[in-house]
């Protein structure tokens, strides 16, 4: 999204709120089914005008058992915060700074979390649960990989912007359950999500390892392959069955990568895509997300005032993104000081140094002259 300091990763940081078994992901109003059947046709259009023991990371070489070590650290024992982080330690191989990072939560207090999960469920049975159980199961392991993936595309910490091995394995490992159960929706959307997202890899720093906003990326560096992929997946999936957060995620993605220059995306579209992901899957990080989008479409002030809607949740209370964003909307809007005030608070709050020097910069650039 444009000009935002990681700005075309705020769809894709963070947890997303995910329903029980018992509801599923919810078919969708008539309005929003009629919305899902715009974006297939509109594409369509421009296309053809266009190991268990401790649970301590392990390399598994048999991908079944992978898989079974996924649906193992997922067991219906323990609570889903508990399944979620045990998967992204013991398979994603994310240290506990990582997982806290990507829950939003200090470090001892998901340091606790694992403990006591991997306490839990020492001994249990190693294989795929049974096909009652596999629903509840399936839909964790589905947001475990989605944290992983976000923890790889871009590091909560360290020097590097990303980790594309951990981003690799995620793929990889969506690719091989996206074959064990072809008609799972979200499973496809997921996957479609990663091709979309990691199109950008290569663009999305310059040579120096500086950050390079959405806006300015070269999109001839994107891989057109990957766009192809899992365009065709979103094209194929959604609306074909319940639509949840993954596919209409991969929807926003997918009109972002199908654009040929920034001022051609569909910005419209792409909040009515936020418009209907704020009704299956509400939280912050996705009210973030749009506010961005709704900033495109009527203004920066427009998009500050979803902002605030937020300055009082506490799951934003650890991460920069929030302020991150407000300084790029304060920029637009021509408040320069609270922007640069903004910029400098976030760059404190971050602890991935690619970050940090993309929001120094910033607010360094605003700074009045002398």
């Amino acid at each position: 999204m444009t000009g935002v300091a990681l700005a075309e990763d705020f769809t894709f940081r963070g947890p997303v709120a995910r329903f029980d078994s018992a509801d599923g992901f919810r078919a969708m109003t008539a309005g929003s089914r009629s919305l899902v059947n715009a974006w297939r046709s509109d594409s369509a259009r421009r296309r053809r005008e266009a190991a268990v023991g401790a649970l301590e990371p392990v390399e598994v070489a048999d991908q079944d058992d992978t898989l079974v070590l996924l649906f193992l650290c997922c067991h219906p024992a323990l609570s889903p915060p508990s399944q979620l982080a045990l998967t992204l330690r013991a398979v994603g191989g994310l240290t506990t700074a990582e997982i806290a990072a990507a829950f939003l939560v200090p470090e001892t207090t998901m340091a606790q979390r694992i403990s006591r999960a991997k306490q839990r469920i020492r001994g249990a049975r190693f294989a795929l649960p049974s096909e009652a159980e596999r629903p509840e199961r399936l839909s964790v392991v589905l947001h475990v990989l989605y944290l992983m993936f976000n923890e790889g595309h871009t590091a909560s910490s360290g020097p590097e912007l990303g980790r594309a091995d951990l981003t690799a394995e995620a793929i990889r490992l969506t690719r091989l359950l996206h074959r064990l159960l072809p008609g799972e929706c979200e499973g496809a959307g997921l996957l479609a999500l990663m091709l979309l997202t990691d199109a950008r890899r290569a663009a999305r720093t310059d040579d120096a390892g500086a950050i390079v906003p959405l806006a300015e990326q070269r999109r001839d560096l994107w891989d057109a392959a990957l766009i192809a992929e899992g365009v065709a997946l979103v094209e194929r999936t959604l609306g074909t069955g319940p639509v949840g957060p993954y596919q209409l995620q991969a929807a926003i993605a997918a009109v972002h990568d199908e654009a040929a220059a920034a001022q051609d995306t569909d910005w419209p579209q792409i909040l009515a895509l936020y418009d209907v992901l704020a009704q299956v899957a509400p939280g912050p990080v996705v009210t973030l997300s749009r506010a961005v989008a709704v900033a495109e479409v009527h203004g920066p002030r427009a998009g500050l005032a979803v902002l605030g809607t937020l300055d009082t949740d506490d799951r934003m209370a650890h991460s920069h993104r929030l302020e991150a964003v407000r300084a790029h909307l304060l920029e637009r809007a021509g408040d320069l000081t609270a922007a640069r005030e903004s910029y400098a608070r976030a760059a404190r709050m971050t602890a991935s140094l690619p970050e940090q020097r993309y929001l120094t910069l910033r607010a360094a650039r605003l700074r009045s002259p002398v």
